[in-house]
């Protein structure tokens, strides 16, 4: 098959467009966590130098991304003045979680920091741990501070009949791979009279956890470091009235072990809650995935990774939600509910019982 100059212009387009959105994405990580956005939310017009005074910053390096913004089409521009547009504002800035969209470009950069460390892996094998990703908690805190936390109540806890109930009369409740614990410290807040523990493999994230809760004076809340590998043979049996894991099982060095060990403490009428990736295990199915490359570009630069510097699977962000159902079922839950929400497309959320 002959190739054309035709086909050869379009991909070359294509891909140009690609490099321009892709500095996009990471000038939008700065101008997030500088905070320009939120400094521009007010829709007023100013130079470089009034948004500079106002925000705090640097003058030429806010003009040099307030330029970069512009060609962009972020930010508009007139008469040496710029100003970020209403509708913008609307997915850019603090104040519009949890529709920031900003949150997610900071992945981008984030995990670029380790494309030395994932070059070699591809040579050598093996994996990049955890500790290699200076930001890693922080960032996924402000995901789920924009995915579950906003809907714990309204959306998430309800899909399990019966489940606030139970929290409201007083349940053991356990989350998995916690990091940084913010649905905990909300659902210990709510539900007082249950008690609260967090298990995650960063000493970084179960630290400010525990700092945060006694900031908090929740005394119903616990966090421990544990490695989740042997979670199969480590777990207390029939302990726990609900287990929840938020985005944590794919990343997982053993996600059987640790999917049994969650059967295994759960007592018999126990519910497991699951928050993970929705998409398919066959990556044809994922050809038409709205955010498809950048979660196989995640989980190549993080997600496979970490796995496999702890000599695991590397199940990788799209295990897809047939592999979950096949694995659930394998660990012994007989009822399975796999749930999606509206607000959340990027997450299937799955209910099991045993």
């Amino acid at each position: 098959m002959s190739v054309t100059q035709e086909s050869v212009d379009v991909f070359t387009e294509r891909f140009v467009d690609a490099l321009n959105a892709a500095a996009m994405i990471a000038m939008a990580s700065v101008g997030h966590r500088v905070g320009l956005f939120d400094a521009m939310a007010d829709g007023e017009a100013r130079t470089s130098a009034e948004l500079a005074e106002y925000a705090g910053l640097n003058e030429r390096y806010t003009r040099e991304w307030l330029n970069a913004m512009t060609v962009s089409n972020v930010v508009e521009h007139e008469d040496g003045r710029y100003r970020l547009p209403e509708a913008h504002a609307a997915c850019l800035t603090r104040a519009a979680t949890p529709n920031n969209l900003a949150v997610y470009a900071q992945y981008m950069p984030l995990t670029g920091t380790v494309e030395d460390d994932i070059v070699r892996c591809f040579t050598d094998g093996g994996g990049v741990p955890y500790e290699r990703f200076g930001r890693f908690h922080e960032v996924m805190a402000e995901d789920s501070g924009q995915t579950v936390l906003p809907a714990l109540f309204d959306h998430i806890l309800p899909l399990a009949d019966g489940l606030e109930a139970r929290l409201e009369a007083g349940a053991r409740v356990l989350d998995l791979g916690c990091g940084r614990g913010r649905a905990l410290m909300l659902m210990a807040e709510r539900f007082p009279a249950s008690s609260f523990a967090g298990y995650d493999l960063s000493a970084e994230a179960t630290d400010w956890a525990r700092a945060e809760t006694k900031r908090r004076g929740l005394t119903n809340l616990t966090f421990e470091v544990r490695d989740l590998a042997t979670y199969d043979v480590d777990a207390e049996p029939s302990a726990f009235d609900l287990v929840t894991t938020f985005d944590a099982v794919h990343d997982q060095p053993r996600p059987m072990a640790l999917l049994r060990g969650i059967r295994r403490t759960l007592r018999d009428d126990g519910i497991y809650l699951m928050q993970d990736i929705a998409g398919h295990t066959h990556v044809d199915g994922n050809r038409d995935h709205p955010i498809g490359t950048f979660l196989y570009a995640i989980s190549t630069m993080h997600c496979m990774t970490v796995s496999l510097a702890q000599g695991g699977d590397g199940l990788g962000t799209l295990w897809g939600e047939e592999l979950a159902g096949e694995m659930l079922r394998d660990a012994g839950f007989a009822s399975i509910t796999v749930h999606h929400l509206e607000h959340d497309p990027q997450n299937a959320y799955t209910v099991a019982r045993p």
